[in-house]
């Protein structure tokens, strides 16, 4: 299995002390589990509106073994409304304030800097930001609180992402953009970057089977690579489910193939489930040994 490291510049849960700050390392894909607290998410809407009710599900999977949670206060499905920044503030900040200091990696997913500055300050760890931190101001955030950030591609904006996706080189063309964001990042003063390829944003089936074929040469970066393919559409496109609940197995499928290809983190809803598969595909892919147990 490939070992990953993402840098943070202050402690956090699971980091050790290394030459540029405090060092996050692992081997095999590590889950990042979707914590959307949103009344119109694709799949999930309205789940986790109650703060008791996200509580339960958040610390379920970091005791099955989740080592992010991503919590995400506005949707970004395809054709999502906006919201106002102190909304998804009001929707977010309670989590992050109940959940710091319990032995979690925790992500906000936010397009945002107002929305990133101040969930760093209320405790969390990491920033997700679908927009690629294309914002001169969410760099300049992140650095200052020494946090790192996913860098996702996506063509377009939510609202608007799937009307009419192109490419020349689907591949040659994210790529090159996830680099280039890395580079800024870096050089802003962002501790570390994590890629992502934006399965799903502004891309048909045909730009995402791509993208997902070709990970081999992201993953041989120097940047860990996340995949986030849940419930997505493709998976419809591919095995007829058209509802988004139903497509857990299909998830499963993408995500495994993901860690085969050397992805460092996987983001589904179905976050437990991941884990023991991701735990089972590890043993199999691990060199012959004496025998865990003699029961079958």
């Amino acid at each position: 299995m490939n070992a990953h490291a993402l840098t943070f510049g202050l402690p956090a849960p699971g980091t050790i002390r290394a030459a540029r700050g405090w060092e996050w390392r692992w081997t095999g894909a590590a889950v990042m589990g979707i914590l959307n607290v949103t009344p119109d998410s694709f799949s999930d809407g309205g789940r986790h509106a109650a703060l008791d009710a996200a509580l339960h599900s958040a610390r379920a999977m970091r005791d099955a073994g989740v080592l992010i949670l991503d919590i995400g206060g506005e949707s970004t499905r395809p054709g999502a409304v906006p919201v106002a920044a102190h909304e998804e503030l009001d929707r977010v900040l309670p989590l992050i304030r109940a959940l710091a200091g319990q032995g979690v990696l925790l992500s906000v997913d936010t397009m945002k800097a107002e929305v990133a500055a101040a969930a760093l300050r209320a405790g969390a760890h990491l920033i997700n930001d679908v927009t690629g931190l294309r914002d001169p101001e969410m760099r300049r955030v992140c650095a200052d609180a020494g946090a790192p950030a996913c860098v996702m591609h996506m063509q377009g904006q939510p609202q608007t992402m799937q009307a009419a996706p192109h490419y020349g080189d689907v591949v040659q063309e994210v790529h090159t953009y996830l680099r280039e964001q890395a580079r800024e990042a870096l050089a802003a003063g962002v501790p570390d970057v994590l890629l992502d390829p934006g399965i799903g944003f502004g891309k048909t089936l045909d730009h995402n089977l791509s993208l997902l074929r070709a990970l081999p040469d992201l993953t041989a970066g120097p940047h860990p690579v996340l995949i986030g393919a849940s419930r997505k559409r493709l998976i419809d496109l591919m095995a007829s489910v058209p509802d988004a609940a139903d497509r857990d197995p299909g998830t499963l499928a993408l995500h495994l193939h993901a860690a085969r290809q050397g992805a460092a983190v996987v983001r589904a809803h179905a976050a437990a489930a991941h884990v023991q598969a991701l735990r089972v595909q590890a043993a199999l892919n691990a060199p012959p040994g004496p025998a865990l147990h003699s029961d079958g």
